[in-house]
């Protein structure tokens, strides 16, 4: 009976690890969050090429008239990536790049 519960907690636990990477598939980058988390709002226009944003931020993009929100927490202190990669499936931000700054809070 042992050896079958550890079984199937293995197996919740692959499974519940598998839908969260399908959910956040960048987890390097920080996590998706509620709008109502957000602390700043930026809106992505046809000329954007880059935005600048603080580690620990959260943030809303307005692309073409929809929206996410992203809290950054990014592994290194400071980073740059595609903001496609952290785009959900239907918003297509085009080209931009997301340039992330240490946190001012722990900066020396």
């Amino acid at each position: 009976m042992f050896k079958a519960l550890r079984i199937t907690v293995i197996a919740a636990t692959l499974a519940a690890g598998a839908a969260h990477a399908s959910v956040n598939p960048h987890p390097e980058f920080g996590m998706a969050t509620p709008a109502a988390a957000a602390d700043r709002h930026i809106t992505i226009k046809a000329d954007t090429k880059w935005v600048n944003v603080n580690n620990g931020d959260t943030v809303t993009f307005d692309v073409n008239g929809k929206s996410f929100t992203w809290h950054f927490d990014t592994l290194h202190s400071e980073a740059a990536f595609d903001l496609a990669k952290i785009a959900p499936e239907g918003i297509n931000p085009g080209m931009i790049t997301v340039y992330v700054a240490s946190n001012p809070l722990y900066r020396g």
